[in-house]
């Protein structure tokens, strides 16, 4: 086995954390409808699942606020950060409270209600189709029913904890 590989179960998570901070993501933030208003959390573990049906697979921590508001047919939104909206990528990572998120950004009401990132690299107007439950997460195919991209393609990237 190559060096730096442990066969070792205990040092596995550690290891296995190191290797995904490799992978460079595109940022996101995933919005849902709470009794108190909009709830939002940055993510990059989004991926396109289909073209038909339009839909994508949003990998949501069960221990989240956002977590609790999610079941079949509730509304989602999904908004691909541009590279200059690194704040609000911070906010939605938990840098500023939950209250105060929504004020990082320009934000536009979209057509289910759910708050839009102004100029961001896309918006996609969801519902949440099915659930799965794995380990601390829940893996959520959201069916796409409306999107719309900016004219330049300039991602926010993350990768190994900063953004590129």
């Amino acid at each position: 086995m190559a060096e730096g590989y442990p066969l070792n179960p205990d040092t596995l998570p550690a290891v296995f954390r190191a290797a995904m901070r490799r992978l460079a993501a595109s940022v996101a933030i995933v919005v849902a409808q709470g009794a108190d208003g909009p709830v939002g959390m940055a993510a990059t573990s989004i991926t396109s699942l289909t073209v038909d049906p339009p839909a994508v697979l949003v990998c949501v921590n069960r221990a989240t606020s956002l977590h609790a508001l999610l079941e079949p047919t509730a509304p989602l939104s999904v908004n691909v950060l541009s590279r200059h909206q690194q704040a609000v990528s911070a906010a939605f990572g938990g840098g500023v409270p939950r209250s105060e998120r929504f004020k990082v950004g320009t934000w536009s009401t979209g057509l289910n209600g759910l708050p839009l990132l102004d100029e961001a690299q896309a918006n996609l107007r969801c519902v949440v189709d099915a659930m799965l439950a794995y380990g601390t997460h829940s893996i959520v195919i959201a069916r796409v029913l409306e999107a719309q991209v900016s004219e330049t393609v300039a991602p926010l990237i993350y990768q190994d904890g900063a953004y590129l």
